[in-house]
């Protein structure tokens, strides 16, 4: 984990305050593929975890090339997340974490053997956050930045997880 506290809680702020993420991977044909994908545990430690079935092409292709990129957006915060992904077989683990939402989108409960977590070790985060959280602000900034010649306030760094 990296040594930079502020900029670990910054990620874990935005990764918390926006619970679906869209999760990338390479398929077997080397294209790049995104799904939406819903944040399980929002405690960021450097891990990223979602439910997910065994026998989905997903899975099926992380298993073949584990590089992925998760990707969050909120309301004028975006963090981008590089990692390798998992599959973990963790019964008790997704008891622990099973909800109705999750329900929703799969069969048969955490007890469903085709039932299984994603894990993903992050590497790396890379995180954009722009002052004011409403379209106003963030429209007064870009016409501000406009007016002045300069670029629009906010923040933009890479953490090392």
């Amino acid at each position: 984990m990296a040594e930079n506290t502020d900029d670990i809680q910054k990620v874990r702020d935005i990764i918390k305050g926006t619970r679906i993420a869209m999760l990338t991977h390479v398929d077997g044909d080397g294209h790049l593929v995104s799904k939406p994908m819903a944040t399980q545990e929002v405690e960021f430690d450097g891990t990223v975890r979602f439910i997910a079935e065994r026998d989905s092409e997903q899975a099926q292709a992380l298993q073949q090339r584990p590089e992925v990129n998760v990707a969050y957006s909120g309301s004028g915060s975006w963090v981008s997340v590089c990692g390798t992904a998992r599959i973990v077989n963790d019964e008790a683990k997704l008891k622990e974490l099973w909800s109705s939402f999750t329900g929703s989108w799969l069969q048969g409960g955490p007890e469903n053997p085709n039932n299984i977590l994603i894990e993903i070790d992050g590497h790396s985060a890379e995180y954009w956050d722009s002052p004011g959280n409403s379209k106003v602000t963030q429209v007064a900034n870009l016409i501000k930045s406009k007016v002045k010649g300069d670029t629009v306030d906010g923040e933009n760094k890479v953490v090392d997880l």
